[in-house]
């Protein structure tokens, strides 16, 4: 017989199939059921991981103080560990551990991570893990031995003092050319960051005293001296335009002006007075930074000067001095030259 070329009788092919609908329905039903229930768990295990993500922003904020961008990517980097626990079945804070962070790393490894965006990332964890801690969520900090990766120190880019002049030159007396000027004048006299820059009012210049009240990271208060010509380009520029109160530096709107558009304009100002290489308003901070150690060696007072917290982030400068130095040994010492 050809089975191949036999049909199937219609009657029996139906009583077959409810036979197979009747046996593996109930089975294939409940294991929807399962999955389904396992997907609702595992919603509320997670919403009540990430209610803990929220708290520590929220503390961040209320009671740190930190920074808008602060808080924006502490939360980025803990709901990617949030996300990378969920695939991994990790159903509560507690249950994480080295283990499991060292996955974290290879797999940020895998993708292309930076050694730097990889140490940033468990920095975030490594307080966050505190955090829970102190608050007896979980047992212990599973990151502080973690091991992490080995960054290349890279030195600030700067500027010479004449390229400093030449941003800071007039070409007109027009009120944006004087503000243009003036932001100049101000990023590198205070050494200021762009963000402290566009959050300064008029009331934040002591002209008396000579200094300027900066709002800094974590909203810290810090008074820096305020040169004078940094003064005077001010004067002009407030002078030209006729505000008395508000923001210090304003856009065409009349609006405080904003970090985009500080960095644009540093760029496009650079670019035309000659300077090739790419310019950006942090370049002015350095630049003040490497000038100021250059003139005083005095490490403690660059610190306070711009700002840090840390001696550890002013001591990156005293390299950029030690570079400098070698190029004055290397042209002018009698002993610098080589056979």
């Amino acid at each position: 017989m050809n089975i191949e070329n036999e049909s199937l009788n219609p009657v029996v092919a139906r009583l077959l199939f409810e036979k197979y609908v009747f046996v593996f329905l109930p089975f294939f039903y409940s294991m929807l059921c399962v999955k389904i229930y396992q997907y609702g768990q595992n919603g509320k295990i997670q919403l009540k991981m990430q209610k803990e993500i929220e708290k520590f922003i929220a503390y961040l904020k209320i009671e740190r103080n930190y920074a808008l961008n602060t808080q924006q990517a502490y939360e980025k980097d803990l709901c990617q560990l949030l996300e990378f626990l969920r695939e991994k079945g990790i159903a509560n804070w507690s249950d994480v551990t080295t283990e499991h962070l060292n996955l974290l790393v290879m797999k940020m490894r895998h993708h292309g991570i930076s050694g730097r965006s990889i140490r940033r990332h468990l920095s975030s964890v490594r307080g966050f893990l505190s955090y829970l801690l102190s608050r007896k969520i979980i047992p212990s900090n599973c990151a502080l031995g973690l091991q992490t990766p080995k960054v290349n120190q890279n030195l600030p880019k700067t500027l010479d003092y004449e390229q400093v002049v030449m941003l800071a030159t007039p070409r007109s007396q027009l009120a944006r050319e004087l503000r243009d000027v003036a932001i100049v004048e101000v990023l590198y006299s205070c050494g200021l960051r762009v963000s402290e820059l566009v959050s300064l009012d008029i009331d934040s210049i002591d002209n008396t005293q000579g200094f300027l009240q900066v709002t800094g990271k974590g909203s810290k208060m810090r008074h820096t001296p305020l040169g004078n010509p940094a003064q005077k380009a001010i004067t002009n520029y407030l002078q030209k335009t006729g505000v008395t109160q508000g923001a210090l530096f304003l856009n065409n709107k009349m609006q405080r002006i904003s970090a985009r558009s500080v960095q644009e304009m540093i760029k496009k100002r650079a670019l035309e007075v000659g300077i090739k290489v790419g310019v950006y308003p942090h370049m002015l901070r350095h630049a003040a930074a490497t000038h100021f150690l250059q003139s005083s060696h005095d490490l403690r007072s660059v610190q306070d000067f711009l700002g840090h917290k840390s001696i550890k982030s002013t001591q990156v400068y005293t390299h950029l001095d030690f570079l400098e130095l070698s190029k004055v040994y290397d042209k002018f010492h009698p002993r610098a030259k080589k056979p």
